[in-house]
């Protein structure tokens, strides 16, 4: 009889161990932008928080971003932009990969889809997160696409064999964005990310390239650009981000408390995808642990 007890204490100490181990272990996010800066525009301050939890977080561009410039384009403005992301990863603390497609150019293609399959299952992906398919860019759209027709696939064993398939769907979300037709973006997730906001910005400022030369070319404020490195960044932040838009501000309540959610002054949000898992408030709470922090 006493043996018998021993046993069972020591089952139930060894199940215990592992429910602990499993609670602990670390969230594994996986973030799926058309372009080299995209996730860190829509998703970099999240990031921070993850990685400042203890949790992984990946980043990856569906193309190369090779046509992202008005004097230089091709291999070595993709060389470019695959450094800056380099830079990127050292100071954000993500990991980061670059998918050799043309920017501008990109297809929701069979080959490119199981890609994005492989690369899901390989991060063994808790979170993916990706742009929604109402968007002005086509690379954003199809982007979309591509994360959207992996959904279900990366529990298909057949398709893409050569990786294991996972064993639960990941929760799928979109970035925000400001679309209106034909459904405008639900802010089902809306993260506090002021404490973090210059790690965010810091990192958007590894892309030289985009937000100090391309972006303001093409966008027509090129004289405003600063030439310093801290002034950039002020000027960086500012250009970026505003007020805490009122569409946002029920969500922060739900999610943080009346009082909290007051005082927030930098916001990222997300939608839930109506593919892949369908995650209860419980899960969403387990998923992002920084919620009513």
């Amino acid at each position: 009889m006493i043996r018998i007890k021993l046993i069972l204490s020591l089952v139930l100490a060894c199940v215990s161990f592992q429910v602990l181990e499993a609670q602990q272990a670390p969230l594994k996010i996986i973030m799926i932008g058309a372009h080299p800066d995209d996730c860190e525009i829509k998703g970099g301050g999240t990031a921070a928080l993850f990685i400042e939890m203890g949790h992984q977080v990946k980043f990856v561009s569906v193309t190369n971003g090779d046509a992202g410039h008005m004097e230089m384009g091709g291999g070595m403005l993709a060389k470019r932009r695959k450094a800056e992301t380099e830079e990127v990863a050292r100071r954000l603390g993500v990991s980061y990969e670059v998918l050799d497609n043309h920017d501008g150019e990109l297809l929701a293609t069979l080959p490119v889809r199981l890609d994005i399959i492989r690369l899901i299952r390989e991060w063994e992906a808790d979170v993916v997160i990706s742009h929604r398919p109402n968007d002005y860019h086509p690379d954003h759209r199809y982007t979309a696409i591509l994360v959207q027709d992996a959904a279900y696939m990366v529990g298909v064993p057949n398709v893409a064999p050569d990786v294991p398939p996972l064993r639960k769907n990941p929760v799928f979300l979109y970035f925000q964005d400001n679309f209106q037709k034909p459904n405008p973006f639900t802010p089902d997730i809306a993260v506090d990310i002021s404490s973090v906001i210059d790690k965010k910005i810091n990192a958007m400022d590894a892309h030289v390239s985009q937000f100090y030369e391309w972006l303001p070319w093409i966008g027509g404020y090129a004289d405003e650009v600063p030439t310093g490195s801290a002034e950039r960044k002020a000027w960086l932040r500012e250009k970026r981000w505003g007020s805490v838009s009122a569409a946002l501000i029920p969500a922060l309540e739900k999610w943080y408390g009346k009082s909290r959610a007051s005082q927030a002054t930098y916001v990222e949000a997300f939608e839930v995808c109506e593919y892949g898992s369908r995650p209860s408030e419980q899960d969403i709470k387990r998923l992002f642990p920084m919620l009513g922090r």
